[in-house]
């Protein structure tokens, strides 16, 4: 017999969009040392383009973004220009690597740059860079700040994959979180973006927000499929008001307890796939003809920073404030102080804040952990073979998997010729936990409290 759900939804674990996750990072990594792995790529290392811009018009109370709020444009063309200058000093770093897969503007809100910002940006990323045909060019963003001369500039700009913020459509609901948002709103932003050519769209909804309820949850659900998104992120809210100070602005007896959190998911996702959607992972939707649906299908779906992604760059390269890499050789994060990151760069240093090598037993565990969370299984002996490494290197995660295991959360079969794991169907929504038993780090973390996670749904 299962434990009591709660018991395990409740469990805070990272989201596991990275391995080893940003805490573990040290300032031992450093702009000579993200050089040297700039330098070491071949063209045989297709990339993956992140833009971060670390600005809104407003903050909502929501938010776990690393962005700041400013009403004037100068702030805007001044950071603009500077990620310009990141942009030639990286490349002129990395003169041997393979072509571009994908690019990704995030935030903040990144339409908030000027037009001719834009396209400037995306032209020195042409000049710089060899952009692949098919590449997939996307943007993050806010609905109530999409006109028709923005989507007429994404279009010109090459941007073909726009993912719009909505979190929930009920007023009650979106005063709470600082974000009044009509669904008349949201409808327009797709039209004028459709009607540019930019038909390919995500919406990014959350439950376990103040005030939701089944009744406005399903009812943002039913107003989300009638402007048929072809994918939909549906995200737990992560209450972290010791981060995210701004959160404090939410009243905390307002939010749903565990049990109305955890109806809230179960709701939501079965109207999604009532309606057709299939279930991507922990936490995405897609329709059957959505290229993230036949990458779950064929296998290739991956796991980054923006969560679930048919993104095949394999190596990932972030510009701007804050922004995280990924590269063979490790993980880079930049300067998260706009003033400290504008004076490398004029300097013509590589802004880097702090990073961490990958060992042999990071990519080992890295591999298994966005196989459950992309596939919720996988073959660990080819797994700790492509690593150099028996398979009872892993007998930390095989013990830390037995109650899981007990409770038909997951399949672990260790034997002599055989060590797979695999998630059940009754385990996918708690698929973190699995993940977590792989995770070197994690218990050390918890005890020291260098890091703080959120509830595991």
């Amino acid at each position: 017999m299962m434990k009591d759900p709660l018991s395990y939804a409740m469990r805070n674990v990272p989201r596991y969009t990275s391995y080893p996750t940003a805490p573990h990072f040290h300032d031992g990594v450093t702009a000579g040392v993200y050089a040297d792995w700039l330098k070491a790529l071949s063209p045989q290392d297709s990339l993956s383009l992140y833009l971060h811009v670390p600005y809104c018009r407003e903050l909502c109370h929501y938010c776990g973004c690393h962005t700041k709020a400013t009403r004037q444009d100068a702030p805007l063309k001044a950071y603009a220009a500077t990620l310009g200058q990141e942009i030639n000093l990286v490349a002129g770093h990395m003169p041997n690597a393979g072509p571009v897969r994908h690019i990704h503007w995030g935030g903040g809100t990144p339409s908030l740059l000027p037009r001719q910002s834009l396209i400037d940006l995306t032209g020195l990323m042409r000049v710089n860079f060899n952009l692949a045909p098919d590449l997939e060019h996307a943007i993050e963003l806010d609905p109530r700040l999409v006109t028709e001369q923005l989507a007429e500039t994404l279009a010109i700009i090459g941007v073909n994959r726009a993912s719009l913020g909505v979190q929930d459509f009920d007023p009650d609901v979106q005063k709470a979180i600082g974000r009044l948002q009509p669904y008349r709103v949201v409808k327009q932003a797709v039209e004028f973006l459709t009607a540019a050519g930019v038909t390919a769209l995500n919406f990014d909804l959350m439950y376990g927000l103040p005030g939701q309820s089944p009744e406005t949850i399903l009812d943002t659900v039913e107003k989300t499929l009638s402007l048929a998104p072809g994918r939909i992120a549906l995200f737990g809210y992560a209450h972290v008001p010791w981060m995210r100070k701004h959160q404090r602005l939410i009243d905390e007896s307002t939010l749903p307890n565990a049990a109305e959190r955890l109806a809230l998911a179960d709701l939501a996702r079965a109207e999604l796939l009532e309606a057709g959607y299939v279930a991507i992972g922990l936490d995405h939707f897609a329709r059957p003809d959505d290229s993230m649906a036949i990458a779950l299908s064929d296998g290739s779906l991956k796991r980054n920073f923006q969560g679930y992604t048919t993104d095949q760059g394999e190596q990932l390269v972030g510009f701007g404030v804050s922004s995280i890499g990924r590269l063979s050789a490790g993980y880079v994060q930049n300067m998260s102080d706009v003033g400290n990151w504008r004076r490398a760069i004029m300097a013509s240093e590589l802004p880097v804040s702090k990073g961490l090598a990958l060992s042999a037993d990071d990519r080992l565990r890295a591999r298994i952990i966005e196989e459950l969370m992309t596939n919720y299984a996988c073959d660990l002996v080819p797994a700790c073979r492509a690593f150099g490494l028996p398979t009872s290197h892993l007998n930390d995660a095989f013990d830390a998997l037995q109650d899981l295991a007990a409770d038909g959360l997951v399949l672990l079969e260790v034997d002599n010729e055989t060590a797979r794991v695999e998630v059940t169907e009754t385990g996918r929504p708690y698929v973190r936990l699995a993940a977590a038993a792989f995770d070197a780090y994690l218990a050390a973390s918890q005890a020291s409290g260098k890091a703080r996670h959120s509830a595991a749904v």
